[in-house]
């Protein structure tokens, strides 16, 4: 009786870590990127984040909700010394076409990334 009992908390154990590696790995992503939220004719909308509370030094955030009819997508963070493409129709339009997969990380316009200023403060 108690071997299955015993097996079954080794295999949970063996889950969590490799749950836990799989959260480690996405972290690593959200450094590059954020979420975007945008309207069915591609204009970007407010999007609502919340921080992660269980540190005060990691103020990164973890959970992110597009309000009302609007599309969650990954962009990618602008690097240092890049800025985003400014919004026009044409950018809207050519960054609707770049989605692929809910993502536009690592889609280009007039060979510039489409990504997003840095969140300040």
């Amino acid at each position: 009786m108690r071997l299955p009992i015993l097996l079954t908390s080794a295999v949970l154990s063996l889950s969590a870590g490799a749950f836990g590696a799989g959260l480690a790995s996405a972290d690593t992503l959200d450094r590059n990127s954020t979420s975007i939220c945008l309207d069915g004719s591609g204009h970007q909308k407010p999007v609502h984040c919340r921080g992660q509370d269980a540190s005060r030094l990691n103020q990164q955030t973890d959970i992110c909700i597009c309000p009302g009819a609007t599309r969650q997508v990954t962009a990618p963070l602008c690097p240092p010394g890049v800025k985003a493409p400014p919004e026009s129709m044409d950018y809207v339009q050519a960054r609707l076409k770049a989605i692929n997969n809910g993502s536009v990380v690592g889609a280009t316009w007039h060979g510039q990334p489409m990504c997003v200023a840095p969140h300040s403060g």
